[in-house]
This record gives C-alpha cells, structure tokens and sequence, in this order.
C-alpha cells in the first residue's frame, strides 16, 4: 500500500495479463473538455464523459450514475494570452483561446493497473492481505495542487467493502511490482511520530537502518526503513 504522507491521484504502474511485466502506459487516449468549462481538472484524475461529448471530473456526474472514462493524464490548448499551443500537466479551468478546442489526454484502458496512496494506515499485514480485491472509493477525489498540477486523490480506506459500485479495486501491495523488476531493496521514510505506521512496517519485515534529524519535521526524525527482498 502506498506511503499515506503524500498523495498524487492515479499513477500508472503496469498492465493485467500479458502486459504484467511493463511499466507505465502505452498511450494516450484524447478527448475534449469544453472550453468555457471552469472546473480544474488535475493530473491524475478520474473522470466522466459527459452527454454533450466532453469530459470533466466526477463531481458533475448526474447522482453519481455516469460511468469512469479514465484518468487524465494533463492536456493541451492554445493559450488565451499567448496564442500559442500550450501543454499542461493539468487543467486550470480559464485561459484557452475559445476559439480553439483543449485536447484532454485521457488513459482509458480497462486493464491499466496503478498505484494510489491512502488516505489511512492499514494497521497490520493481514488486514491489508485481506483487503485484496475488495473495492474503495476516492478520497478527495477531485482537488489537487495548482503549482505541480497533481490530484491530491486517495483511497478511502474506511470505504473498502465488496461494493461493485465503488470507484477502485485493490489489486496488490506496490512492493509485488519491486520483486518482479528484481530489486534488491524497498526503503520507506516513517515520522517517529507515526508509531502505528511504524509497528505496521515492522510486521511486514521492514528494519530501521536510520535516524533521518529534522527531516520534514524540525523537532521530530524520519526513520529510514529497510526490506531486503528475496
């Protein structure tokens, strides 16, 4: 399960089945957003399709019955100030040319696989081990950071139950992808503050192997934990 101190939406990872042993996506899939729309939309991000043909995020699904087109992956227009073609990572909701349409990057393969942080600690190995396959809902699901244009999305961890409705399905812990590429280590930073999260790592056969001083916090360290894979 990913580190619960930062959040960045969906990260591609891997595809299901043959294309287990890849990394990352394949490709883009590009749609439009409609250029008066004014809702950000961050990279990262699920999103719907929309009846008048455009995509936006999830808070203007109709009660909650349209279905996920994908995870934005940033998008292109031509700016208002500059008149020239302009990339972003996300959409800032203002600025496009209206004359000009904004290309949104979408990936929509149903077998893409990714990683996500929580939102909570699962407090020991067996209970994350047994929340494999169960599905989740997002966790701010819609903001993000308007600097690096990242969704600050999360898994729910107090949604996880076998309801088909919800958004996400837990597939595996980040450290299974490590083994397949052949690493030889994983190292994962926990506050000393965050006891629970730090006797959690510890069943899971982490060690300490560093006190990292004033590292995020000035008056607290961050241990520096260690797994040796197999």
């Amino acid at each position: 399960m990913a580190n619960t101190n930062g959040s960045f939406g969906l990260r591609p990872l891997s595809k299901l089945g043959g294309g287990a042993n890849s990394t990352g996506l394949t490709g883009y899939t590009p749609y439009e957003i409609a250029n008066g729309n004014t809702d950000k939309i961050y990279h990262g991000q699920v999103v719907i399709p929309l009846a008048s043909g455009f995509i936006d995020h999830t808070a203007n699904a109709a009660g909650g019955s349209v279905s996920h087109l994908g995870v934005f992956q940033g998008c292109e227009y031509v700016s208002s100030t500059t008149g020239k073609p302009t990339w972003s990572n996300y959409w800032p909701g203002s600025g496009a040319d209206s004359n000009h349409p904004v290309k949104a990057f979408i990936n929509d393969d149903p077998n893409q696989l990714y990683v996500i942080a929580t939102d909570a600690s699962i407090t020991s190995k067996a209970n994350a081990r047994a929340s494999v396959f169960l599905n989740a809902s997002l966790s701010t699901g819609i903001t993000g950071s308007d600097t690096s244009g990242v969704s600050y999305g999360r898994l729910a961890v107090s949604t996880l139950a076998t309801t088909n409705s919800l958004t996400l399905r837990l597939m595996g812990w980040l450290e299974e992808t490590a083994n397949v590429h052949s690493a030889r280590n994983i190292f994962i930073c926990v506050s000393q503050f965050n006891q629970e999260a730090y006797e959690f790592y510890k069943t899971c056969g982490y060690t300490k192997v560093a006190d990292l001083d004033g590292l995020i916090v000035d008056e607290h360290a961050e241990f520096l934990l260690r797994k040796r894979l197999p």
